[in-house]
């Protein structure tokens, strides 16, 4: 999963079309526990952002794998009001298959050659 369009080193095979992961969080500060009941924000406030935002992601990257992707490209979150009580936070992006990069291959085996910049010893490499 990258926020990227491409990974690097490997190909773009197949586009699988977009995939979304939400999750479902109350509006209730204390409920959620970003707030303590005195009213001071919670220190634990940025782990717990995180771990929704995570769970978006574990969401959007099973629906990917249901498709039969192996990658998911130009991921972005999002959140929206789904009621006064209610927010959705969600992870999208385009589930894909990727391959191996073929630029960072060995050459197919070929015909033997002497290198003649390396004192005429024998290395493989393709013909065609």
């Amino acid at each position: 999963m990258v926020t990227t369009e491409a990974v690097a080193g490997h190909a773009l095979r197949r586009v699988l079309g977009g995939v979304v992961g939400a999750t479902i969080r109350s509006n209730n500060v204390y409920l959620e526990g970003v707030k303590s009941l005195s009213g001071f924000p919670n220190p634990r406030i940025r782990s717990l952002l995180a771990r929704w935002r995570q769970d978006a992601v574990a969401d959007m990257v099973a629906s990917a794998r249901r498709k039969g992707a192996n990658a998911v490209v130009g991921m972005r979150f999002d959140h929206r009001d789904i009621s006064q009580g209610w927010v959705e936070i969600c992870a999208y992006g385009t589930a894909v298959i990727i391959g191996s990069d073929d630029r960072g291959r060995r050459p197919k085996r070929g015909r033997r050659q002497p290198n003649q910049y390396r004192g005429g010893e024998v290395r493989w490499w393709a013909t065609t």
